[in-house]
């Protein structure tokens, strides 16, 4: 795992951004977005240390994103009821079905905006707005703004985590180490916008 992380951080820069956005498409979709470390990519590519890596990273998550969200949302006005009572519905459960659509009932475009920050529902929220017959540039600006903010924040907690790995003495590959690091500054700060959040979607 660790020589595959330090590979990552060795691709040319178009590559690793490119990879980048296809993560967090992948990180986008239902189910599929549980197995896929977004947050540990975003920290790895900052971790890699590129001229402005930090601005690229969050273009690249920006737009990863909302071409996953974009899809789930579409998938979700054409076919949600069908997806809904298949298999996908009953992998995802119906309790967690119902709380999606309690939030976008209750929050509308902010809980759009919010959800990058809201593990599981984030990639559920989008499908669910389609459902509900969301206008979608409503859906997609409040996710583009979501999109924005929890990468900036990714980004920034990466940068961070590689100054502070550069100020160890005899550090081992950067990518690694930032993302190591990057992950445990990430608990606090997001426990804390989480609970910020809750005043949003209250």
């Amino acid at each position: 795992m660790t020589d595959l992380l330090a590979q990552f951080g060795q691709l040319p820069t178009t590559l690793l951004m490119g990879l980048l956005g296809v993560v967090m498409l992948a990180d986008a979709v239902p189910l599929l977005g549980v197995l896929v470390p977004g947050d540990a990519a975003v920290l790895a590519a900052v971790g890699a240390g590129r001229p402005a890596g930090g601005a690229a990273a969050v273009a690249a998550v920006v737009a990863g994103c909302l071409a996953g969200w974009s899809l789930s949302f579409l998938a979700g006005r054409h076919w949600g009821a069908r997806l809904r009572s298949g298999r996908l519905g009953a992998w995802i459960g119906e309790s967690r079905w119902a709380a999606a659509e309690t939030l976008l009932h209750r929050g509308g475009g902010r809980i759009v905006l919010v959800a990058p920050f809201l593990p599981v529902f984030n990639a559920l929220l989008p499908l669910a707005a389609g459902g509900l017959r969301m206008p979608y540039r409503r859906f997609v600006t409040c996710a583009a703004l979501g999109a924005t903010a929890w990468a900036g924040l990714y980004v920034a907690l990466g940068l961070a985590a590689r100054t502070l790995t550069g100020l160890l003495p005899g550090a081992p590959d950067p990518t690694v180490l930032t993302m190591a690091v990057g992950l445990l500054l990430a608990g606090p700060v997001l426990l804390g916008t989480r609970r910020r959040l809750r005043a949003v979607t209250g």
